[in-house]
């Protein structure tokens, strides 16, 4: 399965933020959105960086509340990892797991086209496992 097939299921959406606004703000557009990550990004097509849940969690313990006061930019991740609708779904979850990072943002054509959590990984491989089983059932019943 391609990536995507992802998309297509969950819609191209991504929440993002800007570079110098506070991480209060992200912590909110993070509750707002229901998300664990957000793509930092000036104009809602280049990725800048990302500031996920572990983020602030980390800076938190590090340099205490005063980092809610701080730009996003001092506490992202800057190093992203990324990929493209058309990568199998299969290496994503290989980069995931070897990584350890929960959400890729989705390029495409240089642009912001999605981001895939390791939940909507887990959820199309428990698909594919249904569709499998469903494949094997109706060829045994059928001999």
């Amino acid at each position: 399965m391609q990536i995507s097939a992802i998309l297509k299921s969950k819609g191209p959406s991504v929440a993002t933020i800007g570079r110098d606004a506070t991480v209060a703000a992200a912590v909110a557009e993070l509750a707002r959105h229901n998300v664990g990550a957000l793509v930092v990004s000036t104009d809602g097509r280049a990725v800048e960086g990302i500031i996920s849940e572990r983020d602030v969690t980390r800076a938190l313990d590090r340099l205490g509340g005063t980092i809610l006061d701080k730009p996003v930019h001092m506490i992202m991740s800057s190093e992203v990892r990324t990929v493209s609708p058309d990568e199998k779904v299969e290496s994503l979850a290989v980069m995931m797991t070897e990584y350890r990072i929960r959400h890729v943002p989705v390029l495409e054509n240089g642009a912001l086209a999605g981001i895939v959590s390791i939940g909507d990984v887990v959820k199309s491989r428990i698909e594919e496992l249904e569709e499998d089983r469903d494949a094997l059932f109706k060829y045994i019943n059928a001999r």
